[in-house]
């Protein structure tokens, strides 16, 4: 493959041409390397499983990256871990998942507490979560009338996440430990 051509503004026809992992925001391209580190896939597999096991809800389903959620032509993102309660299109989903969470990493955490959290706020995503797999903490926030409200900041607690008529929880003391 060439090198990738700079240009000022990419959009989705650009993406689909790329190697790699890559993310796309206001037309910005922003590559996903390097890979994360193992705290960081443990945390994301466990928060997956908590998730999937107590999801009470035949709509929707969990998924976890590399999977695209293609907002706009100049918008397609990974999250670590989101809820989407559609049928994909092609290899991507356009409707906003109801939940996402990020697990930071130091590649990541200015756009995923920055960039992604305006993004996903704009856009409807209801709950957004952040987990610090280093100080094993998660900020949780919810959604109302178009703004994050930060919710509660989690060590070791459950915690449920409701819409419409689903549910599900985490129980965040689980996210790091080895074997559940």
């Amino acid at each position: 493959m060439e090198a990738i051509k700079y240009k000022e503004r990419y959009s989705y026809n650009d993406y689909v041409e790329w190697e790699g992992r890559w993310e796309l925001i206001d037309g910005v391209a922003y590559n996903m390397a390097p890979a994360p580190y193992p705290k960081h896939q443990r945390a994301v597999f466990n928060i997956a499983r908590e998730l999937e096991e107590n999801l009470n809800c035949n709509e929707c389903e969990v998924y976890i990256s590399p999977i695209d959620w293609k907002i706009d032509e100049n918008n397609v993102v990974q999250p670590d871990v989101a809820i989407f309660c559609e049928t994909p299109i092609f290899q991507f989903f356009t409707k906003a998942p109801l939940l996402i969470v990020e697990v930071l990493s130091k590649s990541t955490v200015k756009k995923d507490v920055t960039v992604k959290y305006e993004l996903y706020q704009n856009n409807g995503v209801k709950y957004y979560i952040m987990v610090e797999p280093d100080s094993e903490v998660a900020d949780i926030f919810i959604l109302d009338n178009g703004e994050y409200k930060f919710l509660k900041k989690v060590v070791d607690e459950v915690m449920t996440f409701e819409w419409e008529s689903c549910s599900t929880k985490i129980d965040f003391g689980k996210l790091f430990d080895k074997k559940v």
